[in-house]
């Protein structure tokens, strides 16, 4: 699930629940979506909510990293928890700058 906020020219969604093939499809339509249309200067995934993350996240994570420097824009992931933090860091995601 997820729930978006724009405001200051930033586009945070606020995302919860599992990460998996299903739901990252899910997420990456309504982000993108949103980012194409509004587009921001900083597109925010705040990762509070997650209990749970497969590679899909990385996926998805990877994606809005590229389609926000198509756009002109940043990219920053927050408020995740140490288990989503070791699948980032184990797929390289630190080397990006967009961990917060």
């Amino acid at each position: 699930m997820v729930e978006t906020e724009f405001k200051d020219n930033v586009l945070t969604a606020y995302i919860s629940g599992e990460i998996d093939h299903d739901s990252a499809a899910r997420i990456r339509s309504r982000v993108d979506g949103m980012a194409q249309s509004l587009k921001p200067k900083l597109l925010c995934l705040d990762f509070g909510g997650v209990s749970f993350m497969d590679s899909s996240g990385v996926g998805l994570v990877m994606g809005r990293y590229r389609r926000m420097k198509l756009l002109g824009g940043a990219l920053r992931v927050k408020n995740y928890s140490d288990s989503v933090y070791r699948i980032f860091a184990m797929s390289g995601l630190e080397a990006l700058g967009v961990l917060r």
